[in-house]
This record gives structure tokens, sequence and C-alpha cells, in this order.
């Protein structure tokens, strides 16, 4: 008997895919230089911790209306429209910083809107790959995802490290690349019409982030996913402090920095194209758990850490660890949502993801500024081990997940 001939992705999918490696090669790239400019300029790390709360507040204030929005329109304009802004923030970061700027609220306001930005597109451009691709197929475009975004995320500071040595205004010229992918997306036209909802307003998108939120928490798996991310890398944002353990601790310049934010890529990226061949069928729930407590391990090695060679496993490894869970969550989260609710599930769990990163990195700062870099650093991965130890007794329905499949729930939420 014949074997059934597999799926195949999209070709839709794939050009989403490359639109998603040029906005991490410009946003992780840029944001990588913003916090080497802004140490240079201060010498202070509760800056870079700063950065992190200029570009997590507007995250955390849109989420209602961008989750409305993303179940009500195309989701390819929005997106699109809202990459244009971020390409925008990049061009007047060029501007400023070639005016040698002496102070940083500048910076702070123009990452303030590119946060705005970044709050629509996420929503959007998360939900476009589940949109257009069968769901037998989610597992293996999630991880696809994952590649793209990671080889952005090695190639964006490597270059950029190198751009801001040439001139330090010239790698946000090359972040507004992401006009480029606005361009791409709006030439993608999905494979299969996509459900939208009809009505729209402020009062409704009111109701669809309590609608949302309550969906996340009546689904213990959901809530337990969405919620170990806030706390375990809330506490683990030991990345935001690289220019400052760069300079104070490895003694590299922008170039050496630039590798260092590439290694959280690299170690990254193996994990990502491994899953992309071989992705996960079984024990999802305890893998997920196990990784974040690596996560936590490696954090504390960095911390420790005055050695380059050292340091740069220590972030492959982690981000590594990050990278299995990002995948888990993020398979998890939309495969558990139905159609007509994931723009505002998305929404949410991106206030949630932000809170983790950008939250997390000004939770850094405040800690280095009042323990120190290393205490920061070693106090954020011991409370990492902490929350997972917390998760295991109190969220059995995560724990003890073993398949994707599990997790599936079709049923349309009005």
């Amino acid at each position: 008997m014949a074997q059934p001939t597999p799926e195949r992705i999209p070709l839709p999918v794939y050009a989403l895919l490359f639109a998603f490696f040029l906005t991490a090669f410009a946003k992780i790239g840029q944001i990588t230089i913003i916090g080497k400019q802004v140490y240079d300029m201060t010498g202070r790390e509760l800056d870079l911790g700063l950065i992190g709360l200029a570009e997590f507040l507007p995250a955390m204030l849109l989420a209602p209306l961008v989750g409305a929005l993303a179940d009500r329109v195309d989701r390819r304009k929005m997106f699109a429209l809202a990459l244009t802004g971020e390409a925008t923030a990049s061009a007047l970061l060029f501007w400023y910083a070639s005016t040698d700027p002496t102070s940083v609220r500048p910076i702070f306001g123009l990452v303030f809107l590119f946060g705005i930005c970044q709050g629509f597109s996420t929503p959007s451009g998360r939900a476009l790959p589940i949109d257009m691709s069968p769901p037998v197929l989610v597992p293996r475009v999630v991880a696809l995802e994952h590649v793209a975004f990671q080889a952005g995320l090695i190639a964006g500071p490597v270059a950029f490290g190198f751009l801001f040595v040439v001139g330090e205004p010239i790698p946000y010229l090359t972040a507004a690349m992401t006009l480029a992918s606005a361009v791409l997306i709006l030439t993608i036209i999905p494979s299969s019409p996509v459900r939208r909802l009809e009505t729209v307003g402020v009062r409704q998108a009111v109701v669809d982030a309590i609608l949302g939120m309550r969906f996340i928490r009546r689904t213990p798996v959901l809530f337990a996913a969405i919620s170990l991310d806030l706390f375990a890398v809330l506490f683990g944002g030991a990345v935001a402090l690289l220019p400052a353990i760069a300079e104070d601790r490895l003694g590299v310049g922008a170039v050496g920095l630039g590798w260092l934010r590439a290694a959280v890529g690299i170690g990254a990226g193996i994990v990502a194209v491994t899953l992309s061949i071989r992705p996960l069928q079984r024990h999802i729930g305890r893998t997920l758990l196990a990784v974040v407590t690596l996560f936590g391990v490696g954090t504390i090695v960095l911390g420790l850490s005055r050695n380059y060679v050292v340091a740069f496993v220590a972030l492959m490894v982690l981000s590594g660890a990050d990278a299995v869970s990002m995948f888990i969550r993020f398979t998890i989260v939309p495969l558990a949502t139905p159609e007509n609710m994931r723009g505002r599930v998305l929404a949410l769990e991106n206030v949630f993801i932000g809170a983790s990163n950008e939250l997390g990195a000004f939770e850094s700062g405040v800690t280095a500024a009042l323990l120190g870099l290393t205490g920061a650093v070693v106090f954020g991965g011991v409370g990492t081990l902490a929350v997972v130890a917390v998760w295991w007794f109190c969220f059995p329905a995560l724990r003890d997940v073993d398949r994707f499949d599990e997790v599936r729930d079709p049923r349309p939420i009005e």
C-alpha cells in the first residue's frame, strides 16, 4: 500500500519566513547598538534597563486594541503597516545619531515609538504563519519560523557591530530595511481565506481583551506556559546587560559585543534548525521545564564568568535552551486557541513576552544598580530555577503534556 504524500508547506509561508528573517536582522541588530550607544553615553546599567521598559510599555498599553484589530482586519496589511512604522523609527534614530547626540532621552522616546509599532506587528505577524498552514504542519512551520528568526538574531548583531565601528549612525539606516519586509508581506496571498470577526470599536476591544484573558485563565496549559515565560525570563534577563558585561567584565568593544549578542542567535539557531528537521514529539511538558532549568544555569555561569569564551558558550547554552522553550510555547499557544481568538490571545501573550524580555531587561538594570553586575545576573539565574520548581508542583496540566495534539482545541469561541 502506497504511503500518503506528506503535505507541503505553502509557498506564501516561505515568503513570510524570509520577511521574518529581515525583521529579526534589523530589530536585534538595532537594539544591540542602542544598548551600546546608551551605555557609552552614560555608563549606567540602569539606562540599559530603561531601554527595555520603553520598549515594553506600548505593548502593555495597546494589547486590548491590537488584539481586537488582529482578529478583524487583514493581518498582512496590519503587519506591513506596523513594519513601516518601525522603519520610520529607525530612520529617525539614524538622523539623531548623526547629530553627535549628548542626551539619551530622544533615544528612549524613539524606542518607545518603535515599541508602539512592534505592539501592532507582533500579534498579526505571529498569527500569519498559523493562518497560512494546515494544522498538521503547524509544528514544522513554527520551527522554521524560529530558524528564520535565529538567522536574523545571528547575522544582525555581528553586522551591526561592524557597521557601528565604521560609523555610529549607519546601523540605524540599515535597520530601516524592515520597509522591504513590509513590501514583501503585501505581495503574499493566503492560500485560503481566514475568518474575521465583524464588529469593532473601543468598547468591543475591551470586551475582547477580557474574553482573551478569561480564555487564557480557564485553559490551564495556556496559563501555565505563558506565565512560566513571564516569570522565568523576567528574572533571567541578563542579555540586556551585555553592553556592560562586554565592556566592564570582558574588556571588548562593539565588535566583541556584536559577537556576544550573536552567540545568542548561534545557540538558538542550532536548536531551531534541529527542531525544523526533527520537531519534538513526546514529553513536551517535562522538556519545557527541563530547558528552562538549563536557561537558569546558563545565566548563573554567565554572571560568574570573566572569560570571553566561557561567556560566549554560556550565552549559546542558555539561548539554545530558550529556543526549545519558545518552540514549545509558540506551538502550544496557537494550537490551544481557536482561530477567531488567535489575535486577541497572541496580543495578550505578547504582553507577557514583553514583560519577560523588555521588563526583564528593566529588572536586570535596576538589580545591577543595587547588587552590581555579577549579583544581578546570578540573582536572575537563581530566580529562574526557583520559578521552575514552583511550576513543576503547581501546574501538572503543563508538566504532564506528552504530545502537542493533546492541547488542540478546535472549538470557536465567540
